[in-house]
C-alpha cells in the first residue's frame, strides 16, 4: 500500500509519516523544496516536491504516480497576510484534489485534517455543552474560515466525482513534541511568568499528537465517506490546568501568574499583528489568536469517532505534558 502525506515536514505530518512506516506502508512525504527534513530522516521515506499553489503544476508533479491513500496535513495556522489562509488551506486543498481527479488516480481514500476552529465561539452560554456535528459552523478566525471552505468544497465535490472518497478530521488543540505554539507557554513559565485571559470560566480540550495519528489511520480503514469526526482526549479541562501541569513538570519554578481582561489581549494582539506586518515575521499573538484565546467553550463530542472509528484516546493531558516537556528538555528547547 502506498500513502502520500502532505505537510510531512510539519508537526503532525512528521508523526503521520513515522506511523505509516511502522505499519509497513510505502510512504511518500510531500514537501516543498525549502522544507526542513529534520524529522524525516528514515531512509525508507520517499520524497516528492509538490506545489499546492497551482493545480497545473501539481498535475505535472503527480503524473506517473499512484497512491492508495492521501493524508492532507499541509496547511498554515498563522499568516502575516490573512489572504494566505484561504490561498493555502482552501485553494491548496482544491488544487490537490483536482490534480488527483484529473490524473484519474485510483485513490482508496483521502483524509483531510481540518480543525475544531471551523465552529468558532458557539454554545458559549454556561453551563457549556459539547459542540456537535449537527451544530452550524460559525468560524471567527481566518484560519477557521479557510478550513471550513475546504470542507464545504469537498462536500460539494463528492456527488460530481464518481464518489470521491474522503474523511474529515476536526482535532481540537493538538500538542506534543516538536509543536511550537504551546511550547511558548512552557518557555514563558520557565522564565517565571504565566499569562491568562478573561475572568469567565473557560472549558478547553486537547489532543496529543499520537492520538491524532491514531485517528488518521482509523479513518483510512474505517471512516465513513464524507463524515467529519471531532478529536480530543475525551476530557474537559479548565484554562489553568495546562499551565499548572507544565509548571509541575518544570520543577515548580517561582512564577507570576497574570490574568488580564479580554481588552488587554485585544491591545496585545493588535500590536502583535501590526509589528508582524512591519517586520515580515509572523507573531503568535495576532488577530486570529485574539478570537481563539477569548473563546470560552472548546468542548466537542468525540462519540462518533469512538463508535464509528474505534478511536480510543491513549494520552491524557498529564501524561502528554510529561512527554512533551521531556522532549523539549532532551532536545534543548528548554
Amino acid at each position: 500500500m502506498k500513502i502520500l502525506v502532505t505537510g510531512a515536514s510539519g508537526f503532525i505530518g512528521s508523526f503521520i509519516v513515522e506511523e505509516a512506516l511502522r505499519r509497513g506502508f510505502e510512504t511518500w512525504a510531500a514537501v516543498r523544496a525549502s522544507s526542513s527534513r529534520q524529522y524525516l530522516q528514515d531512509p525508507r521515506i520517499h520524497f516528492i516536491e509538490l506545489d499546492l499553489s497551482s493545480e497545473e503544476q501539481l498535475t505535472r508533479q503527480l503524473e506517473g504516480y499512484s497512491f492508495d491513500y492521501v493524508v492532507h496535513a499541509a496547511g498554515v495556522t498563522k499568516c502575516i497576510d490573512k489572504r494566505d489562509f484561504r490561498r493555502i488551506n482552501t485553494e491548496g486543498t482544491k488544487h490537490l484534489v483536482k490534480a488527483i481527479l484529473a490524473l484519474k488516480m485510483p485513490l482508496r481514500r483521502f483524509v483531510y485534517l481540518s480543525s475544531l476552529s471551523v465552529f468558532g465561539a458557539i454554545r458559549e452560554q454556561q453551563p457549556y455543552d459539547d459542540i456537535r456535528e449537527t451544530d452550524t459552523p460559525q468560524p471567527n478566525t481566518e484560519y477557521g474560515r479557510s478550513k471550513l471552505e475546504a470542507e464545504q468544497w469537498l462536500d460539494s465535490l463528492s456527488p460530481k466525482s464518481g464518489g470521491f472518497d474522503y474523511v474529515i478530521l476536526r482535532p481540537t488543540g493538538v500538542y506534543g513534541p516538536r509543536e511550537r505554539d504551546y511550547f511558548l507557554m512552557a518557555k514563558s513559565i520557565k522564565q517565571h511568568s504565566d499569562f491568562a485571559v478573561g475572568f469567565r470560566r473557560q472549558d478547553i480540550t486537547f489532543v496529543y499528537v499520537t492520538d491524532v495519528v491514531q485517528a488518521v489511520f482509523l479513518a483510512l480503514e474505517r471512516g465513513q465517506t464524507g463524515r467529519k469526526y471531532f478529536l480530543s482526549d475525551g476530557q474537559v479541562y479548565q484554562s489553568s490546568t495546562f499551565s499548572n501541569l507544565i509548571h509541575e513538570e518544570l520543577g515548580r519554578p517561582w512564577w507570576i501568574r497574570i490574568t488580564a481582561p479580554v481588552w488587554v489581549l485585544r491591545v496585545v494582539t493588535f500590536v502583535g499583528e501590526y509589528v508582524g506586518r512591519l517586520t515580515g515575521k509572523i507573531s503568535a499573538l495576532n488577530n486570529d489568536k485574539y478570537n481563539i484565546l477569548r473563546q470560552r467553550n472548546w468542548r466537542c463530542d468525540i462519540g462518533p469517532a469512538v463508535s464509528e472509528l474505534g478511536y480510543r484516546p491513549e494520552v491524557d493531558l498529564r501524561e502528554g505534558v510529561r512527554r512533551s516537556i521531556k522532549w523539549y528538555k532532551d532536545n534543548k528547547w528548554l
